[in-house]
């Protein structure tokens, strides 16, 4: 390649005008902290996407009610474990690696079934898991 012999000047960006899948836009989805699969905020069963439905990975965004983002946090919240409720519909809980908090989540229809059953089927794996994991120190 030849070398240019007059001095560099920068060019003015254009504007890009990128569109992701379906003519949505990036406001449309967020990019996951975990697997960074980009993943649309529509979640069927939930008003309020806030995990990654590949790899159950969230950011701790909301501090007393979902979709209320006033969480100073910002951390990464990793599945821990899954619970239900009386009517049967399971829950994920999150913890921070920050700073240790604990949420409960609903699941999304489209969450990956077989992260959901490792994660559901763990603590028979290991029974001392869930105490080591609400003992140990995320930091």
């Amino acid at each position: 390649m030849p070398r240019r012999t007059r001095a560099h000047q920068p060019r003015t960006q254009r504007r890009k005008t990128v569109q992701h899948g379906n003519g949505r836009h990036r406001s449309n989805d967020f990019r996951c902290a975990g697997c960074r699969l980009d993943v649309p905020i529509a979640a069927p069963g939930s008003a309020h996407r806030n995990h990654c439905p590949n790899c159950l990975v969230s950011l701790h965004l909301d501090r007393r009610t979902p979709g209320d983002r006033a969480s100073e946090c910002r951390g990464r919240m990793e599945a821990l474990a899954l619970t239900a409720r009386r009517d049967g519909e399971w829950m994920l809980i999150h913890r921070c690696r920050s700073c240790a908090d604990l949420s409960i989540n609903r699941i999304a229809g489209d969450d990956n079934a077989l992260v959901l059953l490792r994660l559901a089927v763990a603590p028979l794996r290991d029974p001392g898991l869930a105490r080591r994991a609400l003992a140990a120190d995320p930091r």
